[in-house]
C-alpha cells in the first residue's frame, strides 16, 4: 500500500504529512488499511491560521445558510451510507449492523442540532421602558474537536455539527486508531461545498493532539475521550478562563437488579448494557449489582449461560456477531491483562475473557465476581467487554457502592418497584440514569455528559449547543434619549 498523500485537510486543500509514519490496521482481518505521515507543528499552525481566517466570513452567514451546508452534509451521508459504515467498521472492528446505526445517528443529528440551536441559543426579545432588552449567542471562534475511536463517525460529528451551526471554525484532529473514517468523512463535508478554511483536519498521534490543545489561536476545545486525557487537557487548559474546555470522558458504571422478575429480560438490559461494541461504550456497565439469595443465583447463571452464547466475529460475516473485534490487539491485550490484576487480588472468574486471536482485537466477553475484593479493588474504567459482579444484601449499600467511585457518568436500576427507582434516582450520582433499559442507548434529543471524572459540566448532545457559543445582553433604543428626569446631582 502507497502512503497517502491525501491526509490532512487545511484551507480547503488535501496535503501530505510532514510529521513521522502514522497508519491504520484493521484489528479484524490485521491489514493495514491507511498509511501516511502525521501533521507537524507547522500544518497545525496552517490548520489554526485557515480556521481564523475563515471564521469572519462563516460566523456573518445567516444561520438558515450555515444550515444550507449541513443539510448538504447529511443528504451526501445518506447517499453514501453503506460505504461509510463499512469504512468504520474496517477501522473499528465493530460488526456492519452497528455502524450503520451509526452513521443514522450522524444523519439524524442535523435536524436535532437545528432544533436545539434554537432551543438553547435562540435569540429573545423583551421590551423595556425604553428601547429592547435582547438574548443573542455568539460563536466563540476557532474550536478544536477531539475525536474518539469507539464512534469515530458520530460523537465527532456531535461536535463539529453544532459548532458549525453556531458560526464556530474547527481544526479537527480525529482518534489515531480511526484515520481513514475522518478521511471520508471530511470528503463529504468538501463535497458539501464547505468554504475553505471552516473545517480543517490534522492526523496524528499525542505529538499532533498536544501542538493543537496548546495552541494560542484556539478559543475552545471539545474532547471526546479517556478521563486520563481529558484530565491532561483541564490541566493544560487551567491559566487560561477565557478558553472554553468541553469534555465528555469515561465511567465506571453501576447496573443494579433488584427483585425483577423477568429473568431474561433482565439478562438482555445487561448483556446490552455490558457487552454491546465489545464493551467499548463510555457509558456501558462495568459494575453489576445482583442480590444475594436464590433469585439473584437464577439471574447470575443465566447470564452466564447467555454470555457464552455471544457470537464474536468478523464485522462484514453474512450472519452479523454481536460483538466483533477491540479497535486494536493493544486494547484486547489490556482487558486481558485488567483480567489477571482482579483475579491477583481474589476476583473470581464466572466467564472467562479470552484473547480469541492475540494477533487481532477479538476477545471473548468475559464477568468476574469482585464481592470479595471491594476494598482493593481500582476505580478503574476497564474499556472491554468485562463485567463486574457484586453480590449484595442492603439496596442501600449497593447504592453507596455504586457511588464509590470518582466517575459519574450512566447509572441504571432493573426493578419492578417504582418506589426502587425513585429511591434510586434520588441518591445516585450519575449524568444518565435508566430504569428498565439498558445504559448504553443515549438519545441525542436529550443532554449526554456526566459529573466527576466523566466530566466538566460540559454535556453534550442536545447541550451541545451551549457550549458553541456564548450568550451575549444587550439592550438597544435606536437613538441616544434624553431621560424625563435626571439623577440626583446631575444637570445637563
Amino acid at each position: 500500500m502507497n502512503t497517502h498523500t491525501h491526509t490532512h485537510f487545511i484551507a480547503g486543500d488535501w496535503l501530505a504529512g510532514l510529521g513521522h509514519d502514522i497508519q491504520s490496521i484493521d484489528p479484524a482481518k490485521k491489514n493495514i488499511i491507511w498509511q501516511a505521515k502525521s501533521a507537524n507543528q507547522q500544518q497545525v499552525d496552517s490548520a489554526v491560521i485557515a480556521a481564523r481566517s475563515a471564521f469572519v466570513a462563516w460566523s456573518n452567514l445567516t444561520f438558515e445558510e450555515r444550515l444550507t451546508y449541513v443539510k448538504k452534509f447529511a443528504e451526501l451521508l445518506g447517499e453514501n451510507k453503506q460505504a461509510l459504515a463499512l469504512t468504520i467498521a474496517q477501522e473499528t472492528g465493530k460488526p456492519l449492523w452497528e455502524t450503520a446505526t451509526e452513521v443514522g445517528a450522524m444523519i439524524g443529528k442535523i435536524a436535532l442540532s437545528e432544533k436545539a440551536y434554537h432551543e438553547r441559543t435562540g435569540t429573545v426579545e423583551n421590551a423595556m421602558p425604553l428601547g429592547k432588552a435582547f438574548i443573542r449567542h455568539k460563536p466563540h471562534g476557532v474550536v478544536a474537536v477531539f475525536g474518539p475511536y469507539n464512534f469515530p463517525g458520530h460523537l465527532p460529528n456531535g461536535h463539529i455539527v453544532p459548532a458549525l451551526l453556531a458560526g464556530n471554525t474547527i481544526v479537527f484532529k480525529p482518534s489515531d486508531l480511526t484515520p481513514l473514517v475522518a478521511e471520508k468523512t471530511l470528503e463529504l463535508w468538501q463535497q458539501a461545498g464547505l468554504p475553505a478554511g471552516v473545517l480543517n483536519m490534522v492526523q496524528g498521534e499525542v505529538e499532533t493532539g498536544k501542538a493543537l490543545a496548546a495552541h494560542k489561536g484556539l478559543d475552545g476545545l471539545f474532547f471526546t475521550g479517556s478521563s486520563r486525557t481529558g484530565r491532561l487537557l483541564h490541566e493544560q487548559f487551567a491559566g487560561h478562563p477565557g478558553k472554553i474546555l468541553a469534555l465528555e470522558m469515561g465511567g465506571n458504571n453501576p447496573l443494579i437488579v433488584k427483585d425483577a422478575a423477568d429473568t431474561k429480560a433482565v439478562v438482555h438490559d445487561i448483556i446490552q448494557s455490558a457487552f454491546v461494541t465489545s464493551g467499548q461504550r463510555c457509558t456501558c456497565a462495568r459494575r453489576l449489582f445482583i442480590q444475594q439469595g436464590a433469585a439473584g443465583d437464577a439471574i447470575l447463571n443465566k447470564l452466564i449461560e447467555a454470555t457464552n452464547n455471544i457470537q464474536v466475529g468478523m464485522y462484514d460475516a453474512e450472519e452479523q456477531p454481536f460483538m466483533g473485534a477491540m479497535v486494536s490487539q493493544h486494547a484486547a491485550s489490556l482487558m486481558v491483562k485488567a483480567q489477571q490484576q482482579l483475579v491477583a487480588l481474589g476476583a473470581k472468574p464466572l466467564v472467562e475473557l479470552k484473547h480469541l486471536d492475540i494477533e487481532s482485537g477479538f476477545v471473548s466477553p468475559g464477568i468476574i465476581d469482585v464481592t470479595d475484593i471491594l476494598k482493593d479493588m481500582p476505580d478503574e474504567e476497564h474499556f472491554g467487554p468485562l463485567l463486574k459482579v457484586i453480590r449484595y444484601s442492603d439496596f442501600d449499600q449497593a447504592i453507596d457502592e455504586a457511588n464509590n467511585t470518582s466517575f459519574g457518568l450512566s447509572a441504571g436500576l432493573l426493578a419492578d418497584n417504582q418506589a426502587d427507582y425513585q429511591h434510586f434516582y434520588q441518591r445516585i450520582r450519575a449524568g444518565i440514569v435508566n430504569w428498565n433499559r439498558p445504559i448504553t442507548g443515549a438519545s441525542g434529543a436529550a443532554p449526554f455528559g456526566g459529573i466527576g471524572d466523566s466530566g466538566n459540566h460540559r454535556a453534550s448532545a442536545y447541550y451541545a449547543a451551549d457550549y458553541c457559543a456564548y450568550p451575549v445582553a444587550s439592550v438597544e433604543l435606536e437613538k441616544p434619549t434624553l431621560p424625563g428626569t435626571l439623577s440626583p446631582g446631575l444637570s445637563i
